[in-house]
């Protein structure tokens, strides 16, 4: 637990710092969420030791850090769709190449994290294209839902938990722990609300919105739920890659896709639920 606070204490002032800055350049966001693409499918790619296949593994990596930026920019976006078809082509044909060697599962694991993992990722970035003026706050309030959740749930669960949640693919995980987490985030998306309308008038003077606390309320309970499913797919696919964790870059989290798992189905839901559901009536 001390590494886990330490590192903890290390990363979360220099995630903030990044969202911060997105803010001021949103090229900065983007930038983060190609990174973040290409190390989180490099970590799922070296647990199921499908980087022996070297040509495939280059090309995987080349289109997860190309995409984000595909989805960011809307100069970019034209190129996506053929790019996509290009990486496909170019999959099968290094796979007829090695055919004696990769399996048809094999290749349709590696297309299908190489497209899921930087799509989900990279909707992190879209606020700062979609809304410049709340996407701090919506970003925020998209990691802290999935990661406050997460840590409630782990705290909760260590000291008070008895009844297993998924002991087949998550042994740790606890009903104590996930009920811990629901009520964490719902806490802290009332909190998170007030909070911004109270940082409006306090470097304002005046209060320019108001933000719908019940729209952030429901969405934090939802994501808890993605967030917990998304935890899970993760947990399953180090069993069967027979990993702890995915790469030991933040020491006591694992990888990026240990500390992104929740993150993956949590962001694109929060993205759509603010741009097609409630569109206006969040922050008005």
């Amino acid at each position: 637990m001390a590494k886990r606070l330490m590192t903890a204490a290390i990363g979360v002032p220099f995630a903030i710092a990044v969202i911060f800055l997105g803010g001021i350049c949103p090229h900065v966001m983007a930038a983060a969420t190609s990174l973040l693409s290409i190390m989180a499918v490099f970590e799922v790619l070296s647990a199921a030791k499908y980087i022996k296949y070297r040509s495939i593994t280059v090309l995987s990596l080349l289109f997860s850090t190309l995409l984000p930026l595909f989805f960011c920019y809307a100069d970019l976006k034209v190129f996506a769709v053929p790019v996509s078809f290009l990486f496909l082509v170019l999959l099968f044909a290094a796979t007829l190449m090695r055919h004696k060697e990769i399996k048809f599962e094999e290749l349709g694991f590696i297309a299908f994290i190489s497209i899921c993992i930087p799509f989900s990722i990279s909707t992190i970035a879209f606020f700062y294209f979609q809304w410049i003026e709340h996407a701090v706050f919506l970003v925020i309030y998209t990691l802290a839902t999935a990661w406050v959740a997460d840590g409630g749930a782990y705290f909760v669960g260590t000291f008070f938990g008895k009844h297993k949640l998924c002991p087949e693919i998550s042994p740790k995980k606890t009903w104590e722990g996930f009920f811990g987490g629901l009520i964490t985030a719902v806490i802290f998306a009332v909190i998170l609300g007030f909070g911004y309308e109270l940082c409006d008038i306090l470097m304002t003077g005046e209060q320019h919105f108001t933000v719908n606390i019940s729209i952030l309320v429901i969405a934090a309970v939802i994501s808890t739920f993605l967030g917990l499913l998304g935890d899970l797919i993760a947990s399953l696919l180090k069993r069967q890659c027979g990993v702890k964790d995915f790469s030991e870059i933040f020491p006591g989290h694992g990888g990026v896709m240990d500390r992104f798992d929740s993150v993956l189905l949590v962001a694109p839901f929060i993205y759509l639920l603010f741009k097609i559901i409630f569109p206006i009536t969040m922050i008005s």
